[in-house]
């Protein structure tokens, strides 16, 4: 262990990192994606289950571009618009279908117009060009935004608005913002976190507050 920064190699071509509970993911310039870690459930993405001490590159593919790790999963969007997840899938939260733990990305369902994923300790949630979210995996406080509080294990859309901006994936909760400035919140809220001024869980989206210029 560390308590201060260590450089990750001599590379200097790095464009994005992402950390989940024991391992990370990073993405270089050139569109390929390197991981390291724990790797008991395929979190590295190189098609083991070996831990890995130094980045490995996942796969062969240069046109990586985005990434988000979280918990023992992680997930990543193409230059194509396709969105593929790897490692832990108890939950479901690589949207595949299955409860498959993957030590390769795998791809979720066809679709080709995925804008941006945020990994969660166990759900995932992604955003599209259309400006819909859809979540899967663990939802048993709500955290995925369909009313329900049944699990999924591929993705479903989170309500019928078509203006959400961006959406971020906590332990437990989501968050996201719309287009029009405002903020909403849904999941998990024993402490507060959704921050609608309660402590009730929601099955679906709670604006936060009344202003619109998040």
């Amino acid at each position: 262990s560390s308590s201060v920064p260590v450089r990750v190699g001599t590379d200097t071509n790095w464009a994005e990192v992402s950390a989940g509970s024991q391992h990370t993911c990073a993405r270089k310039t050139d569109g390929t994606l390197h991981c390291w870690g724990a790797n008991d459930s395929g979190q590295v993405g190189d098609g083991s289950f070996t831990d890995r001490l130094a980045p490995v590159r996942v796969g062969s593919d240069t046109d990586w571009t985005q990434i988000s790790s979280n918990g023992n999963h992680g997930c990543a969007r193409k230059a194509t618009g396709t969105l593929h997840c790897w490692g832990l899938n108890f939950y479901g939260q690589l949207g595949d279908g299955t409860l498959t733990r993957r030590p390769a990305p795998v791809q979720i369902g066809t679709a080709t117009n995925w804008a941006t994923v945020s990994a969660g300790a166990y759900h995932t949630c992604a955003r599209k060009t259309d400006g819909t979210i859809a979540c899967w995996g663990w939802n048993r406080i709500g955290q995925l935004g369909d009313g329900t509080t049944n699990s999924r294990t591929t993705p479903v859309a989170v309500g019928v608005a078509t203006d959400w901006a961006s959406v971020a994936v906590g332990p437990g909760n989501t968050c996201a913002r719309k287009s029009n400035g405002t903020l909403h919140c849904w999941g998990s809220n024993e402490a507060g976190q959704i921050g609608d001024g309660t402590k009730v869980s929601r099955v679906t989206p709670a604006q936060v507050g009344t202003t619109s210029d998040w």
